[in-house]
């Protein structure tokens, strides 16, 4: 109890310093990356880490560069699953906040609402939601920041970290109802249904969980009322210290990613979901010499140039991801945008 205590003194440097996410998310990376055989070295300086960053769990990392980092070590270890893997290997404890918090509640499904209510100060322009179904709980996470296109290493990792919480209580070969991703299926997808040991869907709206409420009703085994009280009125206090610092474009470009899987974005239902009206957006976004127009085509072209490096995923489904109804017209927009088409990047 003296280390958990001696942590959340802590607390208030950690959640006025973070950038976007503490580096306890990073932690064991270095070994585990060397592990699969790759230099970590050369990944580390690729996407622009700072290794001092990740001496220390209360230290944070910009959440761009956390990510990119993943998909970098999955590149160049060539282990397409590295999220998937590297998650396996997470205690809850080396969580930081977040994985004490959990432990300290009172039952399972106590545990899953205190780190979906605190996970915000764990990780910045992040939704994390416990969404009650009738005979279940759905646990969602899914990264909001516009900067961010290529997360599914985060997103397995993550679902990993989350898991590993849950078979605490309930044993390490616990089966969760589904498991939903929102990324397309990966070429080795075997691989999840065997370590998630449940159904897991790709296409999905969010990264979830799902668990029987039956199941979140077991105590937890390392319960500690004292310890969570004094936790949670901290973070109370200190809620307000955490604020995002997200601007305007990179909101609107996330809200455009969540919104091609439905076709073509819409100005009007994005102002909406941003609480403004559309005139009010365009004009924001003009101050900030940009339009909606030019942040879907900016967002579709990034989207593409990771797609087009997924051999698994065809030029059909890209366009279908890109909120095109014709592949002709994905066809013409990469053509403007690469100088070659889909086809001839991929011969």
């Amino acid at each position: 109890m003296i280390k958990e205590m001696h942590q959340l003194s802590n607390t208030d440097q950690i959640i006025r310093g973070n950038k976007g996410v503490l580096s306890a998310a990073a932690t064991g990376l270095t070994d585990f990356i060397l592990q699969t055989g790759a230099d970590a070295d050369r990944i580390f300086h690729t996407s622009g880490i700072n290794t001092q960053l990740l001496e220390s769990p209360t230290l944070s990392l910009q959440l761009p560069t956390y990510c990119r980092v993943l998909e970098h070590a999955a590149v160049q270890s060539g282990c397409d699953n590295f999220g998937l893997l590297y998650g396996q290997q997470f205690q809850p404890k080396a969580l930081g906040l977040i994985g004490y918090i959990a432990l300290c509640s009172p039952t399972l499904e106590y545990a899953l609402k205190n780190m979906v209510n605190h996970f915000h100060l764990h990780q910045k322009d992040t939704l994390t939601r416990l969404v009650e179904l009738p005979d279940c709980w759905r646990l969602d996470y899914q990264i909001q920041h516009g900067a961010i296109l290529s997360r599914r290493q985060d997103a397995e990792l993550t679902l990993g970290m989350f898991m590993n919480v849950i078979r605490s209580v309930l044993g390490s070969h616990y089966s969760p109802r589904e498991i939903h991703f929102e990324h397309t299926r990966p070429l080795f997808c075997q691989d999840h249904s065997k370590l998630f040991n449940a159904p897991v869907f790709f296409d999905q709206p969010y990264n979830s969980i799902l668990i029987s409420k039956a199941d979140t009703h077991i105590k937890m085994p390392s319960s500690d009322p004292m310890l969570l009280t004094v936790m949670q009125n901290t973070l109370h206090l200190l809620n307000t210290a955490s604020s995002s610092e997200q601007n305007l474009a990179d909101q609107v470009r996330a809200a455009i990613q969540l919104a091609l899987s439905h076709g073509e974005p819409c100005l009007d239902h994005i102002s909406h979901d941003l609480h403004m009206s559309s005139a009010c957006l365009t004009r924001r976004l003009k101050a900030l010499g940009t339009t909606f127009s030019s942040l879907v085509d900016l967002v579709r072209c990034e989207l593409a140039e990771h797609y087009i490096k997924q051999g698994h995923i065809s030029i059909s489904e890209m366009a279908l991801l890109l909120g095109y109804s014709e592949v002709s017209a994905f066809s013409r927009a990469f053509k403007r945008w690469f100088n070659i088409t889909p086809r001839q990047w991929r011969h």
